[in-house]
């Protein structure tokens, strides 16, 4: 597949806004200004921005309490991000949300959510309309590898290969849940042939390779808006942080995570598209800057941003 330059740059600056978007988020949550914890998405980015490079804006993603990644990749502003983060009236749930509750509906964004594998069937809800409705539009429900061995998972993927539904499944396998390595809970090393019990198409690709990530996306979502029915797509990553911030990581050697570190999308991207003349040097650090600037004025912006009014504490609540 020919990939156009504005394309390849536009992919680089979306990983590299998730990768300073986590790393200024974990930097607040070491100086207590984060309630709550913050799972960072590093080491995963070309995953995220793969498949949402493959969408439209009015196309829905479902995501996980890792998904400031998603979200970012979707287009989410990253001022309205950080604000939620922190607590404050400006953010995308006016504060009440918090790290792992996001849900960004101008881009496309159903929500984040905490609870393992929730946000599935939400897609599948979602693409169920679509096709009732005879839109042509995608959900992509977003799960880790240890989502993929909940009773969500399963029924969704059922549900939406008997109607043909338009979704695209992405698996994001970063090897561990929680604290426990995917060889403890699955008995096979490829989790994208679990497709082949609900008669969709599987597809495996290297999760670091986001070029890679984005062709299978592209192929998926063109069979979903065909009318041709869902794919599992699993993205082979790890995520190079821990599970969440400040966590001990006794469960996993500092070697593993060095070994995946060699590995992270973005320095490989940059290689990969300078070595080839796809794209130039300055460009990207270009790029960095521009970045750079703009996750600082995020942090400044939720800072100086309101809590919300305490009188406004029983708002949105629905019985």
């Amino acid at each position: 597949m020919e990939i156009h330059q504005e394309i390849l740059l536009e992919m680089y600056r979306r990983m590299v806004r998730i990768r300073e978007f986590e790393l200024a988020a974990i930097e607040l949550f070491k100086r207590g200004q984060v309630k709550g914890t913050i799972h960072p998405y590093i080491g995963q980015e070309a995953s995220g921005v793969g498949v949402c490079m493959a969408l439209r804006i009015d196309d829905l993603v479902a995501g996980t309490h890792r998904s400031h990644g998603h979200n970012i990749a979707k287009g989410a502003d990253t001022k309205k991000m950080m604000a939620e983060i922190l607590g404050k009236e400006t953010g995308y749930c006016k504060g009440r949300g918090g790290s792992m509750h996001i849900a960004a509906f101008e881009t496309g964004s159903l929500g984040a959510l905490a609870v393992v594998g929730s946000g599935i069937p939400l897609a599948v809800g979602a693409a169920l309309a679509f096709k009732m409705r005879g839109e042509d539009r995608v959900a992509v429900p977003f799960t880790g590898d240890a989502g993929s061995n909940t009773g969500n998972w399963h029924e969704s993927l059922n549900m939406a290969s008997i109607w043909d539904l338009p979704v695209v499944f992405v698996l994001e396998n970063n090897h561990y849940g929680v604290s426990t390595n995917i060889k403890d809970t699955v008995n096979i090393e490829d989790l994208s042939i679990r497709a082949k019990s609900y008669g969709i198409p599987g597809v495996r690709v290297d999760g670091f390779d986001v070029v890679a990530v984005y062709e299978a996306a592209v192929e998926a979502v063109a069979r979903a808006r065909r009318g041709e029915g869902p794919t599992l797509l699993v993205t082979e990553s790890y995520r190079i942080e821990g599970h969440y911030a400040g966590e001990p990581e006794v469960y996993r050697t500092r070697a593993e995570v060095e070994e995946y570190r060699k590995k992270e999308p973005i320095g490989r991207f940059r290689l990969e598209m300078v070595s080839t003349g796809k794209v130039i040097q300055t460009e990207l650090e270009g790029i960095d800057q521009e970045i750079k600037q703009e996750i600082a004025g995020a942090v400044q912006f939720a800072k100086d941003s309101p809590a919300p009014d305490p009188a406004t504490a029983m708002d949105y609540i629905y019985a």
